[in-house]
């Protein structure tokens, strides 16, 4: 199958592809490289450096025609998002309505978009949160991802492509950026190996449910060799809060300092765990990598890569 995948050379779209390639797919990558890493595209991709908002970008999906996109290009930093949340919108919103009208007039059978269950949920009633909760976003990049799926399901109804609408919960694992404000483990991992103080913001007590790469990029692949449509969590349906994560992270990485507390962060909630059951019944995915060994295996990789 012919497949483009937006945001491939990101964290989470590079596992994406490399799962896709490992299956026999043709893979072609479309990012602007804002965030994302060439470096991070396994061999047999082809790459485009183009941006999704683009003409030349409509272009080009109508050159190579793609059965599916994976859609997962995006300006996903929360805080940035309450910084500058025109910006947000214009990526999320309007690259989002762009990726759909080529799609469509690329004739592209299927679209899987990565959406984000904590930040679209906003702070929950009930733990964990089913694809039946109510979406109340705490930031404007949960409003912006919330809006993608809106449109995304306004163009389904009207004669656009199979969708699938995968909401993530805390993605972390190799690769993920360190040095952003988002990604709490890679952060705390680099500064953790370095010898530097990993800041927790607030008093740590905020949970979050903390998936590993390789699972989501998984999801993808069951969702697209499926007839699966739909809205689906991507989760663990598991909480841990922050306080004890960094307690696991120092055993990881054997860092001897102790940790600071700053300020909570706008726009952050204090708790969040998405219920993966729908995605288990209708295409047979669940996490399969514990957090334990998920950790574990992030620090070999930031061990091994230093420049990172």
């Amino acid at each position: 199958m012919k497949i483009l995948i937006t945001g491939g050379a990101g964290f989470i779209g590079s596992h994406v592809v490399e799962l896709f390639l490992e299956r026999g797919h043709e893979v072609f990558v479309v990012d602007d490289l804002s965030s994302g890493n060439e470096d991070n595209l396994p061999k047999g991709a082809v790459f485009f450096r183009l941006d999704i908002r683009t003409q030349e970008f409509v272009k080009k999906v109508l050159e190579l025609r793609p059965d599916a996109v994976a859609h997962l290009a995006a300006q996903m930093d929360v805080r940035k998002s309450v910084a500058d949340p025109v910006q947000d919108a214009g990526i999320n919103v309007l690259g989002t309505i762009q990726v759909i009208r080529s799609a469509m007039e690329a004739g592209v059978k299927k679209i899987i978009f990565s959406s984000s269950g904590g930040a679209i949920y906003g702070e929950q009633d009930e733990f964990p949160a089913t694809e039946e909760h109510p979406c109340r976003p705490v930031s404007p990049y949960g409003v912006s991802k919330l809006c993608g799926e809106e449109y995304l399901a306004y163009f389904r109804r009207v004669g656009g492509p199979a969708l699938v609408i995968l909401r993530y919960a805390n993605v972390y694992g190799p690769r993920q950026d360190p040095h952003g404000e988002a990604g709490v483990v890679a952060i705390f991992i680099r500064k953790m190996l370095a010898g530097r103080t990993p800041v927790i913001n607030g008093d740590g007590r905020q949970t979050r449910d903390f998936v590993f790469a390789r699972d989501v990029a998984r999801s993808n692949l069951l969702a697209l060799e499926s007839d699966a449509e739909g809205v689906f969590n991507i989760g663990t349906g598991r909480e841990t809060d922050i306080n004890e994560l960094t307690s696991m992270l120092m055993t990881a990485t054997g860092f001897a300092g102790e940790p600071q507390n700053g300020p909570a962060a706008p726009g952050e909630q204090k708790r969040s765990s998405v219920d993966p059951s729908l995605a288990k019944k209708v295409f047979s995915w669940h996490s399969e990598v514990d957090l334990k060994s998920g950790l574990a295996e992030t620090v070999g990789y930031f061990r091994t890569h230093p420049e990172r």
